[in-house]
């Protein structure tokens, strides 16, 4: 086999590289949860009432997504099938940018939500999960005598 100096795609050899030295920096743990780069991509804020969670995750069968808060911590996992074509056919894959198999991904929420109080729909595309707020933690105006 021949090697050279130089790859055929220089920048993409480049971007490869970029790439791999992000993830080695962002996939530490923090206590918001994991840097960006995991699957599926998470969108969490909260409103006076609750804590709201999107996680963007087409594709999935809603009854084979695991949805777990413990603790405080909410960990979503389940299993992406790969779309490629099977090892048997007679097809190259030449780009595989979607991710394929299983995930697990964990986020760490504040001590004020009630873990009694969780709802999930899997709609579009996109896991929303809500947890409410305590009734003591939720935000209130006092009136003055």
């Amino acid at each position: 086999m021949e090697y050279s100096l130089f790859p055929r795609d220089v920048f993409g050899e480049l971007d490869r590289l970029q790439r791999q030295m992000q993830q080695v920096f962002e996939f530490s743990p923090s206590i918001r949860g994991f840097a960006r780069g995991g699957y599926p991509a998470f969108n969490v804020g909260t409103t006076g009432g609750s804590a709201e969670i999107y996680a963007f995750a087409p594709g999935l069968d809603p009854a084979k997504i695991e949805v777990h808060l413990e603790r405080g911590v909410l960990s979503i996992s389940g299993e992406r099938p790969h779309d490629l074509p099977g090892e048997d056919a007679e097809a190259s894959v030449h780009v595989n940018e979607r991710f394929a198999g299983r995930f697990h991904r964990v986020i760490t929420l504040s001590d004020d939500l009630d873990p009694n109080s969780v709802q999930a729909k899997y709609r579009d595309g996109v896991l929303h999960v809500t947890i409410q707020r305590l009734a003591s933690a939720q935000p209130r105006r006092i009136t003055i005598d």
